[in-house]
């Protein structure tokens, strides 16, 4: 498969699922991105701007195995990984496996349960696998989470530790609709009747496929010179806390070779870094104490306009 025929087939997955997500093309774009370079999604909203709808159109559309968890404060890392269990009819304890076994898991409300919990996921979104009692388990692939979060503000919320952002490939909103989407929505069909007659774009043979000729999107010397210029940047800059690590870079750059082949290309041009750029840093930059009152966007904005070597 070329980049030409991976596009052809992305663009039947964006249009297919633009149908339920109505004027959001650029919010799925993101989404596709983040499967495609095999990381994991962190939507930070309000509740009722469709952060749901999203992860479940996108297992519908990738024909991808669903699960969703619905975090609570009395949840506990078994409530996600599973347990083992005593069998009376052969005397023996078995492992029952937990939802977290699914390529595509909804992580709901994730910041309204304790950080212990929040730990359990991350051997899971950064290995594919889960080790209980001493014993490893591998996860199913392509794997991916879906994780939405409330704001801070909000009652009942615990903050996700930087070690725990930093396990998100990228971060985003989803926004308001527009006026023309949002008055679709009030006329059309129930969101929940268009998402049950949804079928699979591609198999999952194919997204592994596309996922594989990302990495093969070719990044110049002059590219990689950007990238780095960008990190040794917010390592230099007084505004940031602490610079971005190189898992970070490496974040950016897996991040925009999909965000490139996306749009049908096989190569690396700066524009691709500056699409992804914000989604994948912005949550692992912390302000330095005397820009703590800056808006986080202005600081990003910053990041963007390092110039190109």
């Amino acid at each position: 498969m070329d980049s030409s025929t991976a596009k052809t087939t992305l663009d039947r997955v964006v249009q297919q699922a633009g149908t339920v997500i109505l004027g959001k093309e650029r919010q799925l774009r993101l989404a596709l991105t983040c499967v495609l370079a095999r990381g994991h999604l962190l939507i930070e909203d309000v509740p009722g701007v469709g952060k749901t709808t999203l992860a479940h159109v996108l297992a519908k559309t990738l024909g991808l195995q669903f699960q969703r968890i619905q975090f609570t404060s009395d949840m506990l890392p078994a409530d996600i990984l599973g347990a083992s269990v005593f069998n009376r009819q052969n005397s023996n304890f078995e492992f029952v496996r937990g939802p977290i076994f699914a390529q595509l898991i909804l992580a709901d409300e994730i910041n309204r349960t304790t950080p212990k919990t929040q730990s359990a996921l991350l051997e899971a979104m950064e290995e594919n696998q889960v080790t209980i009692e001493g014993q490893t388990y591998r996860l199913p692939t392509p794997f991916f989470v879906i994780a939405t979060q409330n704001p801070s503000n909000q009652i009942g919320t615990f903050p996700l530790p930087e070690s725990q952002l930093d396990r998100f490939l990228m971060r985003m909103v989803m926004g308001y609709p527009d006026n023309t989407a949002e008055r679709s929505l009030l006329k059309g069909e129930d969101r929940r009747d268009v998402l049950a007659q949804l079928t699979p774009c591609v198999s999952i043979e194919t997204l592994q496929e596309i996922q594989a000729i990302v990495a093969k999107v070719h990044s110049s010397d002059a590219l990689l010179d950007y990238v780095q210029a960008i990190i040794r940047y917010t390592r230099e800059a007084p505004q940031f806390q602490t610079g971005l690590s190189p898992r970070a870079g490496l974040a950016i750059l897996r991040s925009a070779q999909a965000w490139a082949l996306l749009h049908g290309r096989d190569f690396l041009q700066p524009e691709d870094v500056q699409a992804v750029l914000p989604h994948v840093v912005a949550h692992r930059l912390v302000p330095a104490a005397d820009f703590r009152d800056e808006p986080r966007d202005k600081l990003i904005q910053q990041v963007l306009e390092v110039p190109i070597p």
